[in-house]
């Protein structure tokens, strides 16, 4: 296989984890901690349910950890390595490669504190629930920070499905891909008022 065709493959496959697992595990987590809304107890009862499924060490490790450090590691790499027009071409989809090469670095950083502050913390006893995050986000600089980091990374997911679909072929004419455009749009509106919903119920 030649350099180019390796890079190729290489993009291919980190695009593919930015939507399956991670992108399904952001959704399905937003909407866990979405149950904070309802009340204390079924955040509880949702957090409990999801720590207790059977080899749940094993499924954090290969289905999110691993993925989620190939993903960042390469998308940093992408960041800094990727050359940037939009000073010369402003158009829409340059900016939000843009935003993308952005967003990733902030959700990168925002993911590794986040399993810092609650996955880490469980092996020194702590346990993960209403009560954890609620003393983590009444803190103002920290609600700040969770906030950007939300739709942060919701914006990196939905922006990142439009180019899944072109990147695996799935739209590739002009006007699918403008559809696709206001498809994710929709994503991003809908999932970051559920992830902001949701943290802002812990306070």
């Amino acid at each position: 296989m030649s350099k180019q065709d390796s890079s190729f493959a290489i993009r291919r496959l980190h695009s593919l984890l930015g939507v399956i697992p991670l992108g399904v595990f952001l959704i399905q987590h937003l909407l866990v901690n979405h149950t904070a809304t309802r009340s204390e107890e079924a955040f509880n009862a949702a957090s409990e349910f999801m720590g207790n499924l059977p080899f749940v060490l094993f499924l954090e490790i290969f289905i999110i950890y691993i993925p989620i450090l190939f993903h960042g590691i390469y998308g940093i790499y992408i960041a800094f390595t990727a050359k940037y027009n939009v000073g010369h071409y402003s158009t829409y989809r340059n900016w939000m490669f843009l935003l993308q090469r952005i967003s990733g670095v902030i959700a990168f950083i925002f993911i590794a504190i986040h399993v810092y502050q609650t996955r880490v913390q469980v092996f020194f006893g702590e346990e993960v629930n209403f009560d954890m995050v609620h003393q983590i986000v009444t803190n103002p600089a920290w609600l700040v920070f969770y906030i950007i980091g939300i739709i942060a990374t919701v914006y990196h997911f939905a922006n990142g499905l439009w180019s899944f679909m072109v990147t695996w072929g799935f739209t590739q004419s002009d006007k699918s891909q403008r559809v696709m455009s206001y498809v994710t749009a929709v994503v991003f509106v809908v999932v970051s008022f559920i992830g902001v919903q949701a943290i802002l119920a812990f306070i």
